[in-house]
């Protein structure tokens, strides 16, 4: 997903990443422990920084894990953080913990994400919801963007279409400004084309009432004649020292009324 050409500097690109965070020079020196002197010598190329230097201004910008690789490389040394595929026998563990989360959710839905929005694992309230979902658009890879804003995915049942849509959008823009994906700009390009289906025209009618909407934007679906009500929560590895694990999303789907929360719970387990 890094999109850094080969022959740019180190020095640039820590200024970029420092420019989007909008710190100073002597703002990241006092974080960085170093001075503003030397912030600018590796800017502009006249000093070449440390390993630990990278390191340390790349922690202290909030560079990704994946980013903080591709300095390292620019800077000419070796990448610190391994990209283990899912499947490895090495993350084994990892996986089992996840499934088991998962189903710890139900019937709630849950799933987990890469930095793609691909679906690497979701549990059977994720597979309630997609009932009536498009063929192809459940043959693996599933991606999450598609199979919610895709006109024959989730879209034409999600009574508050356009403000979830503008959610989702927004979120891939954010992400996008964060990682500098080709992949995941492609995607958001594609996504953001679909067009929007006839029944959410006209869309102004409140999601739910006052005290469901006090809190969070919730997604309010139509299932099997009902109306059911979302809100979803994010939760990501805590300092992940490999790149898939650092990519990682865990999103879980949690009622946002008592009706969504008594119906879920009356389903067959």
């Amino acid at each position: 997903m890094t999109t850094v050409a080969p022959d740019t500097g180190v020095g640039p690109l820590l200024r970029s990443w420092r420019e989007q965070r909008r710190l100073s020079q002597l703002e990241l020196a006092l974080h960085a422990d170093s001075s503003a002197r030397h912030i600018s010598f590796i800017e502009t190329g006249r000093s070449r920084p440390s390993e630990e230097m990278v390191l340390r201004l790349a922690e202290h910008l909030d560079v990704p894990v994946r980013e903080r690789n591709a300095l390292l490389v620019v800077a000419g040394y070796a990448p610190r953080y391994a990209e283990t595929a899912l499947d490895d026998p090495a993350m084994g563990a990892l996986r089992e913990g996840m499934e088991q989360l998962l189903r710890g959710y139900d019937p709630y839905p849950a799933l987990v994400v890469d930095g793609t929005y691909t679906v690497v694992a979701a549990n059977r309230g994720i597979a309630m919801i997609m009932e009536g979902v498009a063929e192809h658009l459940l043959t693996p890879p599933l991606n999450a963007m598609r199979l919610t804003l895709h006109p024959e995915g989730l879209a034409p049942r999600i009574r508050n279409l356009r403000e979830w849509r503008a959610d989702l959008l927004a979120q891939m823009e954010r992400q996008i400004a964060l990682v500098r994906s080709a992949e995941l700009r492609e995607l958001y390009e594609e996504v953001a084309a679909y067009p929007v289906p006839e029944s959410a025209d006209g869309q102004n009618e409140p999601a739910g009432p006052p005290s469901a909407l006090s809190f969070a934007l919730p997604m309010v679906i139509e299932h099997d004649g009902r109306v059911l009500s979302f809100v979803s929560s994010i939760a990501t590895f805590n300092t992940p020292m490999d790149v898939t694990v650092a990519e990682l999303a865990i999103e879980t789907f949690l009622p946002a009324d008592l009706e969504t929360a008594a119906y879920l719970r009356s389903l067959p387990s």
